[in-house]
């Protein structure tokens, strides 16, 4: 069994709590100013073709005829765009910024820190690659968007104070901040509000289902995207066949699952693999278990259920022949230590362990690893009819595997090799007939000692993980290989990438990383064991729909509530296991989880077809949105909601550096927040037809970013919710919707 890494070191930074962010835009970063247009854009209107509300459109039809000069300024760097569920990626542009990461086409608030960066640079008289990295974001919006750290500068030969002077002093005016403020040794920067909006929504309306995405981060070298892409496979799920499909298989799938769709809209070219617990001599006791209590009808029906209770049953045969073999060593014992001959109870002994189903289970072993093609034929359908089932269940989570891979897929020949190459380099050692690494010899001690080949010659997992941590190398050549798996194993991954590293092969470890994350507490179904993925979410959908089942009103009208009733419980499932820093654990409770009070999956389902629901009451057509005039949003509140979205692809660039689903989750979470607590004021229907087409345009880019968000954690957004009419949809009362289902919000 498997499951990866969260270095202690990693924490969700500042920018989450932040409603927007900052990085660069070369075009401008050379010019002391943004010249904007009479209308306050950097660029012609744009004029959006009309598209269904969410549908997953082609890269090559995001640009309308007069969008030439925007397209001009990019170019695919391969013909074939990888996806995402619902989200379609953004192509690689042909600029070249001298500021790293900088990617105006793609996150609009590139243009402010870099022109944030030249005009200190002139004004100090440096070059403003180095004030670049020194604008960071502020801890709340009242001390600005963006903020310098004056003595970051380090200027030679002045006080902080005086280079602060400086700045202000030659800083010349700018469409696009207004005049600093200064609090302490800190200089806060604030958007002004019309050139933001405008570039923002802008932006949204432009790329719809790509904001927030980025090919180029994935590029081996973005100045030449013929380059190709970097290589990452993510290993994550890593069931054991015919054994509990337990908590950390669930985190790994669901965190394994979010990383895969994070680099695939970052450019990477993802392999997603599924190492599973395939091999070993359980599987002979399978085979024996199969052969006493195995039904064929069963075995197709439901291989995974019915293997695990054959496993279950002969596992209890197993443990009753252990009462009487455990009796005779003692008594073989005892009359040792009393010099008594001991040769016929030794012969009973034998006797019992030869036909004991724990010694029968080790010779149908010791056949499949000879090659015995009947004894494989009955492994090999146990594991595809598993595969086949995992894929079903898999696939309500929208996940998929490139490769089903797996312990028994490691090639003799590699084990061989790596026997051979930690002989030869001295990093193994035998020891009273095993083979062992002691690390303590090697400067690790913390690592202590590890069995790599048992007594009997056969290899154990970290063997096999040696082995194909080699072969993985040479087949796929990544650039990057993550392990999902959980923190227990934190000592077993610290002793793979050590022995790869001791063996000569550093380069390699230092290319593979262990994404970690706690325990779930107390998972189990209700009837109180613990079972199968598939029988947890039945389990929460089951919750869902009595919940739905109270108003029996709203039910009747409902057209597929057993549908709608899964899709809420697998985004409670997966919204719970997000909403915290991986190596958090948590208690697994259906309550909670299916809870309409607090941040959780319902609630964050609601947002969505709130959104959705005014879409289509505003009546007002898709492609009259790029026309409205956007410096009627004045209100605070309308700002706050405008600087938020404009974070958006900022915060998906800096999860790379966390691996955090809940950085992620907390930014949505946020933007709703800010939502529900707007809806009062910046009312859309009823409102003057110039002013209800601005703000429905701000609602249009809000669903569509959170719409992204969802699709990003591997959530399914629904469009249509019912909720109780009476109830204000302000944010002082959303906490207490006690019912939601679907598909009403007309």
């Amino acid at each position: 069994m498997r499951q990866p890494i969260l270095n202690n070191a990693f924490f969700i930074p500042r920018f989450i709590f932040q409603p927007y962010s900052a990085p660069v835009l070369d075009k401008v970063a050379r010019l002391p100013t943004l010249q904007l247009n009479s209308q306050g854009y950097s660029n012609p209107p744009l004029r959006i073709k009309r598209r269904a509300l969410f549908s997953c459109t082609p890269r090559n039809t995001l640009f309308s005829p007069q969008n030439q000069h925007q397209q001009s300024r990019r170019a695919m760097a391969t013909d074939s765009v990888p996806t995402v569920a619902g989200l379609s990626i953004h192509s690689t542009t042909s600029e070249v910024s001298k500021y790293p990461n900088c990617y105006p086409a793609v996150n609009p608030i590139d243009t402010y820190r870099a022109h944030i960066a030249e005009l200190v640079g002139e004004a100090l008289g440096i070059d403003s690659q180095s004030v670049y990295p020194k604008i960071q974001w502020t801890n709340s919006l009242d001390k600005g968007d963006l903020v310098l750290a004056v003595p970051a500068l380090q200027i030679k030969g002045k006080k902080p104070a005086e280079v602060t002077a400086q700045i202000l002093e030659n800083l010349p005016p700018s469409d696009l901040i207004s005049t600093p403020v200064v609090s302490g040794a800190h200089m806060q920067f604030y958007f002004k509000a019309e050139p933001l909006t405008k570039t923002v929504i802008s932006s949204i309306l432009e790329n719809r289902a790509t904001y927030g995405t980025n090919a180029n981060v994935g590029l081996r070298n973005p100045a030449d995207p013929s380059k190709g892409k970097k290589k990452i496979i993510v290993e994550f799920s890593s069931p054991n066949i015919a054994k509990p499909f337990h908590a950390g298989h669930l985190r790994s799938t669901i965190i394994g699952g979010f990383l895969a769709n994070l680099y695939t809209v970052m450019g990477w070219e993802v392999i997603k693999m599924n190492y599973l617990g395939d091999w070993g001599k359980q599987y002979g006791l399978l085979a024996n278990g199969y052969e006493k209590y195995g039904n064929e009808e069963e075995l197709v029906k439901d291989p995974i259920n019915h293997l695990f209770d054959v496993y279950v049953k002969i596992n209890k045969d197993v443990a009753e022949q252990e009462g009487p073999i455990k009796e005779l060593r003692e008594q073989i014992k005892a009359k040792k230590e009393k010099n008594e001959d001991t040769t016929e109870l030794e012969k009973d002994l034998q006797a019992k362990i030869d036909v004991s189903y724990d010694e029968k289970a080790r010779r149908y072993f010791k056949s499949m690893e000879d090659g015995d093609e009947g004894a494989l034929a009955l492994w090999r359908r146990f594991r595809d009819l598993s595969i086949e089932k995992y894929r079903e269940t898999y696939a309500r989570l929208n996940i998929d595997f490139d490769r089903y891979s797996g312990e028994s897929q490691v090639k003799p020949e590699s084990l061989a090799k790596a026997y051979e190459v930690m002989a030869k380099t001295g990093v193994s050692e035998n020891s009273e007939g095993a083979v062992i690494v002691d690390f303590a010899k090697h400067g690790a001690k913390k690592l202590g000692k590890a069995i790599v080949v048992r007594k009997d010659g056969t290899p154990l997992y970290l063997t096999r993980d040696i082995a194909a941590i080699v072969e993985r190398d040479e087949e796929y050549h990544f650039d990057r290989m993550i392990y999902v798996v959980a923190a227990q194993q934190d000592l077993h991954l610290a002793q793979l990438f050590k022995v790869t590293e001791l063996v000569g092969r550093k380069d390699l470890a230092d290319r593979c990383q262990h994404v970690n994350f706690g325990m779930v507490r107390g998972m189990s179904t209700r009837k109180g064991t613990v079972k199968f993925l598939n029988d947890i979410l039945k389990d929460v959908g089951e919750k869902m729909h009595e919940v739905m089942k109270k108003n029996t009103t709203k039910y009747e009208q409902v057209e597929n509530p057993e549908q709608t009733a899964d899709i809420l419980g697998i985004t409670s499932v997966m919204v719970q296991d997000m909403s915290g820093k991986r190596i958090n654990g948590y208690e697994f409770n259906l309550d909670d989880m299916t809870s309409f009070e607090g941040d959780t999956g319902p609630y964050l389902q609601y947002a969505h077809a709130r959104l959705c629901s005014m879409t289509r009451k505003a009546e007002i057509d898709q492609s009259e949105l790029s026309s409205a005039d956007l410096s009627l949003l004045t209100e605070p509140h309308a700002i706050d909601l405008i600087r938020l979205l404009a974070s958006w692809p900022d915060v998906v660039f800096n999860t790379t550096k966390t691996l955090e689903p809940t950085t992620i989750l907390t930014y949505l979470f946020r933007m709703t927040h800010v939502l529900s607590s707007g809806y009062d004021v910046l009312k859309v229907v009823g409102s003057e037809p110039e002013l209800k087409k601005a703000r429905m345009a701000m609602y249009d880019c809000a669903r569509q970013v959170l719409h992204n968000g969802m699709r990003l954690l591997g959530l399914n957004p629904v469009e249509r919710y019912v909720f109780p009419p009476f109830l204000p949809l302000s944010l002082s009362f959303r906490v207490a919707l006690p019912f939601l289902c679907l598909p009403f919000i007309p």
